[in-house]
């Protein structure tokens, strides 16, 4: 094949060439374009993303989607002034533990099981100056004892806050915070909330949740 020929590697297709020249696409060239694009993207889930699914039940699945900055600093803004273990369930790129730990949450952990989301959170670690001091383990959320934790920061898929509310129920000390971004915990009362929209964080302080629940209202 000679170079620039369609298909070459790190050469652009007809239709993305003519797109980026400018030039209109007719029904066809942007059918290309979108298959060429819906390729591209299943390879990055399918050599990056999917796999820490593999060990956990479809229901329980939560994919992938990184904290923005007004996120990770509503959540952490929830935490603050408190101590004690902090842990980040599902915790991704390991952002919102980096951050914690700079706010002053120690030990800072994430638990995660997808392995190239571990190499990106201790990089991250590494390029903070905190590599060794925070902690990102390859283990199951589901599996994890969680008795000895204060702090549960929870950026999770609603399918998932049911069942994890009975787990942290069961789990958690009293004086446990958990901050839950994204989506709210649904049968439970929140402490407090910062934020709006997607950037709403909530916070639920497992002492009045108990109590809530005791009362036999709502929690």
């Amino acid at each position: 094949m000679e170079p620039g020929e369609p298909g070459e590697p790190g050469e652009l297709g007809e239709p993305a060439r003519r797109l980026r020249d400018g030039d209109a696409l007719g029904g066809r060239g942007l059918l290309e374009l979108a298959v060429a694009s819906g390729v591209a993207a299943w390879a990055t889930w399918a050599a990056l993303l999917m796999p820490g699914f593999r060990r956990v039940p479809l229901r329980l699945q939560v994919p992938y989607q990184p904290s923005g900055p007004q996120q990770v600093a509503n959540a952490l803004a929830l935490l603050r002034g408190r101590s004690g273990k902090t842990v980040d369930l599902g915790s991704g790129d390991g952002r919102l533990v980096v951050e914690a730990y700079k706010q002053g949450l120690r030990p800072a952990v994430g638990y995660e099981l997808n392995p190239w989301l571990l190499c990106l959170s201790n990089y991250r670690a590494w390029k903070a100056g905190y590599h060794g001091k925070v902690s990102f383990l390859k283990e199951d959320l589901w599996k994890v004892n969680l008795s000895d934790c204060y702090n549960v920061i929870v950026f999770l898929a609603p399918s998932v806050k049911p069942p994890l509310a009975t787990k942290l129920l069961a789990e958690l000390p009293d004086e446990a915070r958990v901050v839950a971004g994204r989506f709210p915990f649904p049968s439970w009362t929140p402490t407090n909330t910062l934020g709006q929209g997607l950037e709403q964080v909530w916070a639920y302080d497992m002492k009045e949740v108990r109590r809530a629940a005791q009362r036999g209202s709502p929690v």
